[in-house]
């Protein structure tokens, strides 16, 4: 069982608006920041801070752009959260969940902790019908032209699929 830090813990806005999906999940998409890597709890709030700040003012997005987000130490953040489409992957967020790592992994490597944390999510939402038992795992890259996540995190990717469900 994976451990997840709320919204409200670390300080998040309420979002706009939200839309829920139609049943689960069907693609885990994964995504990098590409901003600061951070392990403690203090940097990575204050970097999940900056990103919905980014996404909400910058962007127009309604919330944070992604379901959850990972930092360094393994720590899973909600951030839309399961069942809500999210604003991670244009054009497929409609059947999708978003997990950001925090950090640019074109430059670091992944942390065990943080792929760890990744594969218990996600058993987590198979278990609670969140995501689909036949769920598609995909790097950003995957759907469109794009250096998401990273090259060193896209080839850790089979490290987050759960082999157990």
């Amino acid at each position: 069982m994976v451990t997840v830090v709320p919204r409200r813990q670390w300080g998040a806005v309420s979002p706009r608006c939200r839309n829920t999906l139609k049943g689960p999940a069907q693609r885990a998409v994964i995504h990098h920041t590409a901003l600061s890597y951070c392990e403690s709890p203090c940097e990575c709030v204050a970097e999940l801070t900056r990103i919905q700040t980014m996404h909400m003012q910058d962007r127009d997005f309604d919330d944070i752009g992604y379901n959850f987000l990972v930092g360094g130490d393994g720590t899973v953040y909600e951030g839309r959260g399961w069942g809500i489409v999210g604003a991670h992957a244009k054009e497929n967020n409609h059947d999708s969940v978003g997990i950001a790592l925090l950090g640019n992994f074109n430059i670091d490597s992944p942390s065990p902790a943080a792929l760890s944390s990744v594969r218990q999510l996600l058993l987590h939402g198979i278990s609670q019908g969140y995501l689909d038992t036949r769920y598609i795992l995909l790097g950003h890259s995957d759907l469109r032209d794009t250096e998401c996540p990273g090259k060193r995190l896209y080839a850790s990717l089979h490290q987050c699929k759960p082999t157990d469900f």
